[in-house]
């Protein structure tokens, strides 16, 4: 059964996050390893005799790319003509391709540095009936002016409203379109919403490295509790992936790195990905669809599996939620494996000191974070009965 959350539950969730804030864990960075290490550490503490650290290549920020593929947009706006709208659309095809981790050709000629993910296993007791991947990201994210809260925190309403925020994207797509109008005053505001997304990306490459206690430190520490309790008592038949990867923040590529490395080890008939993420801003979610540019969709069974367990274990279902940027799952979907995404919201409808220096331990809801940590649970409990048939 689900374990209960106590007060003993919160202390431990919180000396993590606190543990985990106080490191710069930049992505594919020393302290994205250092980072990795110390979950490491903590994942053998809580039982899991498994662990492993495996190391890839990847960037150490989504902003080189951004700003190349906005370079290029400005340049087809000056060009003009059809060569000019052509250029300029198809940087925006390669953009959506690149961010939705899909195709990131434009990242092998960009500067790589070393990330590490940490890969914990717990086997299956009585034969393994299905595998439940638990993934949260390690690392933080980069400050800069357009995760500014003057940016961010208008359309509140609409959020709430619709449940679904705009995607990051969106100033791109627009400089974009405006390039390849045809009209000079389209090639204009296009190439200065480029410029503008030049300079943007340039801001956010020399910004320091957040605290990240609820973006994912949450998480991560969500991970850490559930891989104890699963250690000591889990379902018959239920293996368990606990995964902690790095460079989610710069684009993926610790979650790439893991299905590229594991990929043939994993059935995807009995196979359920879950991720933990951003968990302290207040109601918990699941996400319906995801992307910065173009909507990419969760299956409905995964998300009615969800709320099957979360109902089971006298849970209230999480709100299903379109966001606006991208979280490690979704590399899960389109590899054709069951995934889902767990994050939360706040009353705005934003995640809370999103991407800012105030993302710290005292301002994470830690109300929230349990509540998320008491449907992950309820998940792993429900696996083997949809999964095991």
């Amino acid at each position: 059964m689900v374990g209960a959350m106590t007060d003993e539950t919160v202390a431990a969730l919180r000396a993590d996050v606190e543990r985990l804030a106080a490191m710069t864990r930049d992505s594919a960075g020393a302290g994205e390893r250092a980072a990795a290490e110390w979950v490491a550490g903590r994942m053998r503490e809580a039982g899991v005799a498994d662990v492993r650290l495996e190391s890839f290549r990847y960037s150490p920020t989504y902003a080189d790319s951004y700003a190349l593929h906005s370079a290029a947009i400005g340049a087809g706006a000056l060009l003009g003509g059809r060569r000019g709208a052509a250029l300029a659309l198809a940087a925006l095809a390669s953009l959506e391709l690149d961010v939705s981790g899909r195709n990131q050709w434009l990242r092998r000629v960009l500067p790589r540095g070393e990330g590490r993910n940490v890969v914990g296993r717990l086997p299956a007791r009585g034969g393994r009936r299905a595998t439940l991947v638990v993934v949260a990201h390690h690392d933080a994210a980069r400050t800069g002016l357009i995760w500014h809260p003057a940016v961010t925190a208008a359309g509140a309403n609409r959020r709430l409203r619709r449940k679904a925020m705009d995607p990051a994207g969106l100033p791109f797509a627009a400089a974009a379109l405006a390039a390849a109008s045809g009209r000079r005053a389209g090639r204009i505001l296009g190439g200065a919403l480029a410029a503008l997304g030049v300079a943007l990306m340039v801001d956010v490459r020399r910004s320091p490295t957040v605290p990240g206690a609820s973006d994912n430190a949450t998480g991560v520490a969500a991970m850490l509790e559930l891989a104890g309790r699963l250690a000591s008592d889990r379902p018959d038949g239920l293996e368990v992936l606990l995964v902690s990867t790095g460079c989610e923040e710069s684009g993926m590529g610790g979650m790439a790195a893991f299905l590229a490395a594991h990929h043939r080890e994993i059935d995807p008939a009995t196979t359920f990905v879950m991720g933990l993420d951003t968990l302290g801003a207040g109601v918990p979610i699941v996400a319906r669809a995801e992307g910065v540019l173009l909507p990419h969709s969760y299956a409905d069974r995964d998300l009615d599996l969800v709320d099957i367990a979360a109902l089971r274990a006298g849970l209230r279902p999480p709100q299903r939620w379109r966001i606006g940027a991208y979280t490690d799952p979704i590399l899960a979907r389109f590899a054709g494996l069951r995934a889902v995404s767990l994050l939360s919201v706040g009353p705005d409808g934003l995640y809370g000191d999103y991407h800012l220096p105030t993302d710290t331990p005292d301002r994470v809801d830690w109300d929230s974070v349990v509540a998320c940590l008491a449907l992950a649970d309820a998940v792993a409990h429900q696996l083997p009965r949809t999964l095991g048939r």
